[in-house]
């Protein structure tokens, strides 16, 4: 991890792509937003960030669109890329805390801020401030529900992420469940509109929201 100013923010970033993406037909990693694929632009903040990126993937996930290629589930479970890492979490479950396990066991110890695919607004400040946040786990909260993915998880965390796993609790209450330090909308003003930097794409109709945003 490099850092700004010659620092090292104490945790790795690790972009999660393992969801199946059926709102948007399949694929959501790979979905084109202004002729990029989607799960390039958390990649892109986290690396302005500077902060060491992880994409956390099912093996065989697409994560750009066929005609252009794709990358296939191999050993080993992890492979370098451009700019950063492709780690393969486990096929199974299906389950948001799968990719989050998988970085944290990675990381040999770093702290792991968990970034959605989906999320294409995010902007370096807020993400640099996960990774040098003190707390064992920090939530932005958005109209009052936690956004837990996105979201920095400490190592010391791993043996409760690992039991929710196993029994596939739901991510929301595993995480109200370790008492996160939240993030509030005036903390996350300091960086922009909450509702754009947290604004998600789920469906159709929010890629095609997420256009008008790149360009207004």
């Amino acid at each position: 991890m490099s850092g700004r100013a010659g620092e090292t923010p104490p945790a790795l970033g690790a972009v999660l792509v393992g969801g199946r993406g059926s709102r948007l037909g399949g694929a959501k990693a790979g979905a084109l937003l202004g002729g990029r694929p989607l799960f390039s632009y958390p990649l892109a903040a986290l690396a302005a960030a500077g902060i060491e990126a992880l994409v956390c993937a099912k093996p065989g996930e697409e994560l750009i669109p066929r005609s252009r290629g794709s990358f296939v589930g191999a050993s080993p479970t992890f492979e370098p890329r451009d700019g950063y890492g492709l780690l393969l979490e486990p096929a199974q479950p299906r389950h948001p805390l799968c990719g989050i396990v998988a970085a944290l066991r990675h990381g040999g110890g770093s702290a792991v801020v968990a970034v959605a695919c989906d999320l294409p607004f995010l902007v370096p400040g807020l993400l640099e401030m996960l990774a040098r946040a003190a707390e064992p786990l920090v939530v932005p909260v958005l109209d009052g529900r936690p956004q837990p993915l996105l979201a920095r998880y400490s190592p010391s965390l791993l043996g409760d992420l690992e039991a929710a796993l196993e029994r596939e609790a739901p991510l929301s209450a595993t995480v109200e469940s370790l008492s996160p330090r939240r993030l509030e909308a005036p903390e996350l003003a300091r960086f922009g509109d909450p509702h754009r930097l947290l604004f998600n794409v789920n469906t159709p109709e929010d890629l095609r929201r997420a256009e008008s945003l790149l360009h207004p």
